[in-house]
């Protein structure tokens, strides 16, 4: 019964925040100045044909009833339309959120598989040659302005040597029949190669460290000094004593990192003409498309949220011993 308290308590949490977002993104579009409604309006539009707009996207009526409206619309999961695609904006998101999630997921499977593996030898081997050259890389990278890292990526392995595609998800012309052919085909790996690579090195540095410092206070253990007086191989000692409970931090921060990684992908997708979430939501910025604009804030803040709520709840799960207030 307490554990469904806390859960309840940490989903009233996600409310709040998910309103506190909502409402702040609700007024800050509207207060900006200029019309809402620039980018829709032709310039040829005479007063009345404006005035006909303003009343059907709800924009003549007072701001608090515009607010309730917009609330409601929330709760039945309705984002309005979007001004530059004239259609809904829930599906317009949901067309390229799997882009977004694809080149997250995979770009933290890849610097999370190689942090845990590095960051373990580097605590078993500390204070060799490899730990004085690969610190200082790991650093390096971590200090990268991502934008800076992927341009400089698709310089050298786009326009001088020609091993990659500069943008996009497939040739241009190129047809699938599903998404699962698109996700699946040679195309579509090839032009995922870069943005991937971009967010792997600028991602590995987190579980490297954290790894190789949970690793350090692990192997002053007691249960570790036992297996070694014990005698078992090394390989036996790091991978099923040590790692193994030097993993727990590594693994919670994962969820975290996929709500971090798809906020901080805005960038990557530009540079690399990603169609995922992030870049539209730069386009729709730019275009005035306040709808689009508002409905992927919104989507990115609820998933940064939500996995931070997992991580919460996993943590709690993997070691028992944690106990929420």
């Amino acid at each position: 019964m307490s554990g469904m308290r806390q859960i309840a308590g940490r989903l009233a949490q996600l409310v709040f925040v998910l309103w506190a977002v909502a409402t702040i993104l609700f007024l800050m579009f509207r207060l900006m100045p200029g019309n809402p409604l620039a980018a829709y309006i032709d310039p040829t539009f005479t007063e009345e044909q404006q005035r006909i707009l303003m009343a059907r996207f709800g924009l003549d009526r007072p701001l608090w009833e515009q607010y309730l409206i917009y609330l409601a619309n929330l709760l039945r999961g309705d984002l309005g339309d979007s001004f530059f695609y004239r259609q809904p904006v829930f599906d317009r998101i949901m067309e390229l959120l799997p882009n977004t999630l694809v080149l997250t997921f995979s770009s933290l499977i890849i610097a999370y598989g190689f942090g845990i593996v590095v960051g373990a030898w580097l605590a078993w081997a500390r204070g060799g040659l490899a730990e004085r050259i690969v610190i200082p890389v790991v650093l390096t990278t971590r200090a990268m302005p991502e934008f800076w890292l992927g341009m400089v990526l698709l310089a050298i392995f786009s326009f001088w040597l020609g091993w990659f595609p500069a943008g996009g998800t497939r040739p241009p012309g190129a047809e699938y029949d599903s998404l699962l052919a698109l996700y699946a085909s040679r195309d579509f790996l090839s032009h995922l190669a870069l943005p991937v690579l971009t967010l792997a090195i600028y991602s590995q540095g987190l579980p490297l460290l954290l790894m190789r410092s949970n690793m350090l206070e692990v192997m002053r253990e007691d249960f570790v000094t036992m297996a070694r007086i014990k005698g078992l191989p090394r390989w036996r000692v790091v991978v099923l004593h040590a790692a193994r409970n030097a993993l727990l931090p590594v693994a919670t921060s994962f969820a975290i990192a996929v709500g971090y990684q798809i906020q901080g992908n805005v960038v990557v997708e530009t540079v690399f003409s990603w169609p995922g979430l992030g870049r539209e939501l730069v386009n729709a910025v730019s275009a005035s498309d306040y709808p689009l604009a508002q409905g992927a804030f919104l989507m990115i803040a609820a998933v940064v949220v939500v996995m931070n709520l997992i991580a919460d709840l996993l943590y709690g799960i993997l070691d028992p011993r944690v106990s929420h207030a």
